[in-house]
């Protein structure tokens, strides 16, 4: 089956992103070999692909709301602690609900 189009998670990762999926791949997924490759720690690789986790995962649900895309992008970029990020979103939820 070819594709005739990319899936909207895969077009938002950068060439970085991509780069390590496809040694992700290669390495049967293997994280011990993918920090031998980055040359960084075990713990390190894990953070990574788990953030890469919650980007794809984020992709396929941001349609639900802009507003909590926003505060969960920018948890996921660091701009935001993860603590505040579920605070805002709780609040907002809180509010959202006493507004219907």
């Amino acid at each position: 089956m070819a594709l005739t189009a990319l899936p909207d998670w895969l077009t938002d990762l950068d060439e970085e992103d991509l780069a390590f999926i496809r040694k992700f791949v290669l390495s049967s997924g293997s994280l011990k070999e993918m920090a031998q490759l980055y040359g960084v720690t075990y713990p390190t690789v894990r953070l990574r692909l788990d953030r890469l986790i919650q980007r794809i995962r984020l992709r396929e649900t941001a349609a639900a709301d802009p507003y909590i895309d926003l505060v969960k992008r920018l948890a996921l970029d660091d701009k935001l602690d993860f603590d505040t990020a579920k605070l805002l979103i709780s609040e907002y939820k809180k509010i959202k609900k006493e507004d219907n």
